[in-house]
């Protein structure tokens, strides 16, 4: 047992009259006990269910955040805009996510992109985004951080694999089953880049609540250029059924902007001929097959969605003057092949990889 987490898990657990956040440095501490297994199992689920109670600070955040940077992977990102999307971990379960071909778009037009996850996790349970990439033939579930690096310099994509990349981290998910609720890891998550350089992070969330949080986090870590996005089931993709809340803090897109204010964005997809309800996740098969026919060029409102969502992120990350033209030339990459044409690439590319280390072993 830990007696030094011991007394931050006091601090955080003492009930709402005695009760304290932690401070960055505490913060930072904490999880890196927990990491390294110096807290014994009783305190760790301790902690994560206190916490989830009293809920995270931004502060906190920025120290659990540092410990990542500590202990976790790091890609560099290729001389060219990059952005790492944020979604959570446990998945989508009601709506189909299109956060992958918004990927394969952005890569299409020069913009370098991240991703992160690991396996079906709790307390959701939803198809994460590896079985997604897994059914469109890309396998990211053995390649070496090196290898996921030399496959984002050659395709513009790339994704950190928990178990494989940070197994750390990884051992800490059971605990989720365990408190049944989402700890504020799940959270972190979200605004976690597992990247060093100039980018943008982007970042999904539910409850308005989060995002201050992720505001105050950012502040805290001099992080200077993130998109927030009041997402499909706290992703980063943006619905199509109502007013897309989304808060920008990219000084080099917008000229006026000071170094702490948020430029709010209210976009409605009826204003661009895009309006429609969201698609349910059915089965994985389905959503494949809905992906297959978007990249096949034909229309739907898994095209509809892919088009919105590419579109906005292709004129946020300076590919595009202005939203329209960001949706007209995501409509171009997607009908003309192109985009289907980069998934091949990142197929053979990450098939062969694979095949090679089967061989060695």
């Amino acid at each position: 047992m830990s007696d030094r987490f011991r007394e931050l898990l006091k601090k955080i657990g003492s009930g709402p009259h005695t009760g304290q956040s932690l401070n960055r440095c505490e913060a930072a501490d904490a999880l890196g006990m927990m990491l390294q297994q110096e807290a014994t199992p009783a305190q760790i689920g301790a902690f994560l269910i206190a916490h989830r109670i009293k809920r995270p600070t931004g502060e906190e955040l920025a120290g659990m955040l540092d410990t990542y940077d500590q202990f976790g992977p790091h890609l560099t990102p290729p001389p060219k805009p990059t952005i790492v999307l944020g979604c959570p971990y446990d998945g989508r379960s009601r709506t189909a996510p299109v956060t992958p071909l918004t990927a394969l778009i952005l890569a299409t037009a020069g913009i370098s992109v991240i991703l992160h996850g690991g396996e079906r996790m709790p307390t959701k349970e939803g198809i994460p985004l590896i079985e997604i990439w897994q059914n469109l033939d890309v396998f990211w579930h053995q390649l070496s951080l090196e290898q996921v690096q030399q496959v984002l310099n050659k395709t513009g994509i790339g994704f950190v694999y928990l178990p494989t990349h940070f197994p750390m981290a990884a051992t800490l998910v059971s605990y989720r089953r365990e408190i049944g609720k989402r700890p504020p890891l799940s959270t972190m998550e979200l605004i976690w880049s597992p990247c060093d350089g100039d980018l943008t992070i982007a970042a999904g969330y539910v409850h308005p609540p989060t995002e201050g949080m992720f505001q105050e986090a950012f502040r805290w870590r001099s992080t200077s250029n993130y998109i927030t996005v009041k997402g499909l089931e706290g992703s980063c993709d943006l619905p199509r059924d109502r007013t897309c809340i989304i808060g920008a803090h990219q000084p080099q897109f917008t000229v006026n902007q000071t170094n702490n204010s948020l430029e709010r964005l209210l976009l409605h997809p009826e204003d661009y001929g895009l309006a429609g309800k969201e698609i349910p996740l059915t089965s994985t098969s389905d959503l494949i097959d809905q992906m297959k026919s978007v990249l096949a060029g034909e229309d739907s409102e898994m095209m509809q969605a892919a088009i919105w969502n590419g579109g906005f992120y292709l004129w946020r990350m300076g590919a595009c003057p202005e939203l329209n033209s960001g949706l007209l030339k995501a409509k171009k990459l997607l009908t003309s092949g192109e985009v289907a044409q980069k998934l091949q690439q990142l197929s053979q590319m990450t098939q062969e990889m694979t095949n090679q280390l089967q061989k060695i072993h």
